[in-house]
């Protein structure tokens, strides 16, 4: 049966979806955060944002990789052990003070130091493929695992790594936040319906128009038009009301 919908609740997907895509993410927390505020059944929660995430970060990746910022061998370590750690941690049933205390507190870390570091993101310095494969995997697998968990796709949680470990300039780091997204939400995404008998909610057609749209705009804007520095304060901030809101409202 079809639930009746907020005029609200597309347009604010559509915001979501055209500011994240700036930075080359595609929205997943506060998907989360206005699908619970909106009162949707908590199962059908994770794998509705997911699908969000894949459409956005679909077309991220696009605007981004066209762009000529997308670089495989800086992300290629961290996705090899995220995409089954992912799977793992969407299958895995948590409750909802675990849930909203895992993302608001992940988001609100990983917000408040890109927040403020400094304006030395534009230097990147060289990285050995051992050390990118050292650091990348077990590195990947923890991200993974806890994108899958909460139903993200970790993007957010990697861009500021490659930031502040300078192995990526904000496009970059964009670019390679897509990619990550787009393999674990998909990955997170199987995971989640194997474990849920409630599936996705019926929204889910009008939210995707929605996503699409923005996710379209907002990344065609961020990958060929926006400073680099822009980026980092636009998701910072973006990923510090997402945390405030999910601990400050409870699940």
């Amino acid at each position: 049966m079809m639930l009746e919908m907020p005029v609200w609740l597309p347009i604010s997907f559509f915001l979501v979806a055209l500011t994240y895509s700036m930075a080359g993410f595609a929205g997943g927390s506060s998907y989360l955060a206005i699908l619970v505020l909106a009162g949707l059944p908590f199962r059908q929660i994770p794998p509705t944002a997911l699908l969000c995430n894949l459409i956005v970060s679909i077309s991220a990746f696009f605007h981004f990789r066209r762009g000529g910022h997308f670089d495989l061998k800086k992300v290629l370590p961290f996705v090899v052990f995220s995409i089954p750690m992912a799977y793992a941690g969407g299958r895995m049933r948590i409750s909802k003070e675990l849930f909203c205390f895992l993302l608001g507190g992940a988001l609100l870390i990983a917000g408040t130091r890109l927040f403020v570091a400094d304006k030395a993101f534009g230097e990147v310095r060289k990285v050995s493929p051992k050390t990118r494969w050292l650091v990348g995997l077990p590195t990947g697998a923890a991200l993974g695992f806890l994108s899958g968990l909460v139903g993200i796709g970790g993007g957010i949680f990697l861009s500021p790594l490659l930031l502040f470990w300078k192995w990526a300039n904000p496009k970059e780091a964009a670019a390679a936040a897509s990619f990550f997204i787009l393999v674990n939400s998909l990955s997170g995404l199987l995971g989640q319906l194997e474990k849920t008998a409630f599936g996705v909610s019926p929204l889910f057609l009008f939210l995707g128009v929605a996503v699409l749209i923005g996710g379209q705009l907002g990344a065609c804007l961020g990958s060929y038009r926006l400073p680099k520095f822009f980026l980092q304060r636009v998701s910072a901030a973006l990923i510090l009301y997402a945390a405030f809101r999910l601990i400050s409202r409870p699940l």
